[in-house]
């Protein structure tokens, strides 16, 4: 997709909140620190449409960005699974992410983050298992890859799809540091988006 506006639309914590259009979304989710903000960022060509944050944890709403002036919106999910962060939003994260995913009609698909270095958790599972019982298409990327060895991150992507229980070919590596991958993210999501498109 070529890029011409990104903008920021608006934040919201309930559906009340979000912006009213018929325009498809993708969604982008992870855990805290797995690189969200710099993917998003790195995707549309821009150096802070999203806030990067050396304290994990920062993104407690969902952030809306329109894209080509009313192509796309992506949105930027918040992160989850940071230990500092009150219980409390801890416990506002699943509601509120759960609410979106089950609600938002326009909603083509989510790419879900992985940490090439870390293996996924509860948390990462049970957003997959949403992901599966909603019948939302799904986009498996491995952030970080820069961070480790290139002889070693077919383990690493090996240990990722285990423990999720995905293919291991259906995982795309990403560098925001190399921008590996951006043409890669980017087949995928347009992918997810012809179909409507046809429909309609």
């Amino acid at each position: 997709m070529h890029i011409k506006t990104a903008t920021y639309l608006t934040s919201a914590v309930k559906p009340k909140g979000y912006p009213e259009t018929k325009m498809p979304e993708v969604a982008f989710a992870g855990r805290s620190n797995v690189g969200k903000s710099s993917l998003i960022n790195v995707l549309v060509n821009r150096k802070s449409l999203v806030r990067t944050s050396s304290t994990p944890g920062r993104t407690q709403m969902l952030n809306f960005f329109n894209i080509n002036e009313d192509e796309l919106l992506l949105v930027d999910l918040p992160g989850y699974g940071f230990a500092k962060v009150p219980l409390s939003v801890k416990k506002a994260w699943g509601p509120m992410v759960k609410s979106y995913l089950e609600k938002r009609d326009n909603l083509a698909a989510v790419v879900m983050l992985f940490d090439i270095r870390r293996v996924p958790r509860e948390e990462d599972i049970q957003l997959l298992d949403w992901l599966e019982e909603f019948g939302i298409p799904t986009i498996p990327v491995v952030t970080k890859a820069d961070k480790v060895n290139r002889s070693q991150r077919s383990k690493h992507v090996r240990a990722i799809a285990e423990a999720t229980g995905l293919p291991a070919d259906a995982f795309t590596l990403f560098s925001a540091l190399k921008r590996q991958g951006v043409k890669e993210v980017w087949e995928l999501i347009e992918s997810t988006l012809e179909p409507k498109s046809e429909e309609e």
